[in-house]
């Protein structure tokens, strides 16, 4: 358990260290990152892995950042600001995943919420079939908390994924792969209620809800993990921590502005409106 910064402590506020791709839109990646870091309190700070060129419509572009710059912005950021937790995104190719691994085990102690991003809501695939082992092998192990969508966990474990049983297994599987925790989103598990369900070796809590229909789910996965991550940066226990995140991203969905012709943002800063 992440023990609490003191109140006199500069990483009070709980200081995230996001390691993901840029999207255009604001509605995902690195800018869902910030906007939801802050709305909860934290403190966020960036190593951008790729630039995406995209809106609510889909992805049209993404063009890498070098490994070297990657691994130099995130040093810059613990050489001197610090982090309480990691929150990494779209990580695109081998070479990345290899890269962002590296600073996440310089830093065994900080805890990292992994975001396995493989497809863009519109689509898009954001990481090479390839570099799926290297998910496997170097991600999985390091992550305190994993947050993969249905497609996700099958394509990491091989196994379907399309009942609650099934994200149950899908899960297990993934502790036996070396995840700390593992949250199994059931968004796109059939049914009119969504159960994410949150899968320890000390055992399982379920977070339920009726399905909101809308288009606008735009960056959810991304909103939800780094919401996680803000909430252990904060000193929160596991639980409580994804149990604040699932309200938050709720609450967001509920709340969103209706920007776009396709997959819409959420409302990321409800919180300040009050």
């Amino acid at each position: 358990m992440t023990q609490a910064p003191s109140p006199d402590s500069p990483s009070f506020l709980g200081r995230v260290l996001v390691l993901a791709g840029s999207d255009s839109g604001g509605g995902a990646g690195v800018q869902a990152d910030i906007k939801t870091v802050t709305a909860l309190g934290g403190y966020a700070a960036t190593a951008i892995t790729a630039i995406t060129v995209q809106n609510t419509l889909g992805v049209t572009g993404v063009h890498p950042i070098p490994l070297d710059v990657i691994e130099a912005q995130a040093r810059a950021v613990l050489d001197d600001i610090g982090a309480d937790a990691f929150k990494t995104g779209m990580l695109g190719d081998v070479g990345v995943v290899e890269t962002v691994a590296r600073v996440l085990a310089s830093a065994p102690h900080i805890p990292a919420v992994v975001d396995p991003v493989m497809i863009a809501k519109g689509g898009a695939p954001l990481l090479a079939d390839r570099a799926i082992d290297a998910v496997k092998a170097l991600m999985i192990p390091r992550a305190a908390l994993l947050t993969p969508n249905a497609p996700e966990a099958s394509a990491l474990t091989g196994l379907a994924v399309e009942t609650i049983d099934d994200q149950r297994r899908a899960g297990e599987a993934l502790l036996e792969l070396g995840a700390h925790a593992v949250l199994m989103k059931g968004g796109h598990v059939a049914g009119e209620r969504v159960v994410d369900l949150l899968i320890t070796r000390q055992g399982e809590t379920s977070f339920e809800g009726e399905r909101i229909d809308t288009r606008h789910t735009h960056g959810t996965g991304c909103t939800l993990a780094s919401a996680v991550a803000t909430g252990l940066s904060q000193g929160l226990p596991l639980t409580d921590a994804v149990a604040q995140a699932w309200n938050y991203v709720h609450e967001a969905m509920l709340r969103a502005p209706g920007l776009g012709k396709g997959h819409g943002p959420l409302d990321h800063a409800w919180p300040v409106r009050g």
